[in-house]
């Protein structure tokens, strides 16, 4: 099954160094393409017209995007990627090629989760906890959410919001022992499962200073229009939504609701086509297909 929900990464102007490292941390991996900015106009991130915009990556047959967005936005732990690797040796090579100019949030070494984990922010600022897989449950890749500071104790009904707005199940919901002395109902972990990925989430005691932000979103490739409508009220609902088809959830999360269509428009190598809907895309907030696909055929 294709992934439909594809982690967005945000850099400066880093997109293609950090793809052509992340594609080869696990078997799998591969760069799939790259689309350019307009040559036609300038853009809201102020690049220069015809550099790299994003670059399409898988990570162990998981697809994420590295986007070239400026340094509006710079990306903290409160998201992260669990790795999971078959054996301890592969913990500690996946460990070391992420650590070069990088920072140890929990160093490489032996927890009570596991027994070779380690927790690192590497030199572009995404973390990452790689460590054994304990059961054939565990992905190869899988997106975690910090709860912290004034999102605390949210981690469990985030889960259960997203899994009815994806139609999946929340698998895992494991609290804090009461002899932590951990307020309210706050978990350790939490999973669910939608559309067969998976979503970790945990609630982090204790100050932080950093919250989530649209520096790692998660974009949600749609099949027709009446996906992106339900999916554009239905993610943001109490939440609020932003242009070209950008949203927070209520729980300050970032999304983007997308055609799925997307993706083969940004890697045409029809460059009036595409100039076109980048520009039709820039008046939207949700996303109009027909609209937009008027624009890449110039029929408007």
């Amino acid at each position: 099954m294709a992934a439909r929900i594809v982690p967005c990464l945000w850099f400066d102007d880093q997109a293609e160094e950090a793809a052509r490292l992340y594609s080869g941390l696990l078997p799998g991996g591969r760069i799939l393409g790259a689309s350019r900015y307009p040559e036609s106009c300038d853009n809201p991130s102020q690049k220069p017209r015809g550099s790299v915009m994003t670059v399409e990556f898988e990570l162990a047959g998981q697809p994420f995007t590295a986007l070239n967005g400026g340094p509006l936005f710079t990306p903290n732990p409160s998201v992260s990627f669990f790795l999971y690797a078959e054996r301890a040796d592969e913990v500690d090579r996946v460990y070391a090629a992420l650590e070069p100019g990088g920072k140890a949030l929990m160093p490489l070494g032996s927890y009570p989760w596991s027994e070779r984990y380690g927790w690192i922010q590497d030199r572009f600022g995404i973390s990452w906890q790689v460590m054994l897989r304990r059961s054939p449950d565990d992905p190869a890749v899988a997106p975690s959410l910090m709860f912290a500071d004034a999102r605390f104790g949210q981690a469990a009904q985030a889960l259960e919001t997203y899994a009815r707005v994806f139609s999946g199940e929340v698998t895992l919901l494991d609290r804090y022992p009461e002899s932590m002395g951990v307020p309210g109902d706050a978990i350790a972990h939490g999973r669910c499962v939608v559309d067969g990925q998976t979503l970790t989430a945990m609630d982090a005691p204790g100050e932080h200073g950093f919250a989530f932000s649209e520096a790692i979103s998660l974009a949600v490739h749609c099949a027709d229009q009446a996906e992106v409508d339900r999916l554009w009220e239905a993610l943001g609902e109490g939440g609020e939504h932003g242009p070209c088809g950008w949203l927070k959830d209520r729980f300050g999360l970032s999304w983007q609701v997308t055609p799925a269509s997307m993706l083969s428009r940004i890697l045409s190598e029809d460059s009036a086509a595409k100039d076109r809907a980048f520009q039709a895309m820039l008046g939207m907030s949700k996303l109009d297909l027909a609209a937009l696909d008027a624009a890449y055929a110039g029929d408007c």
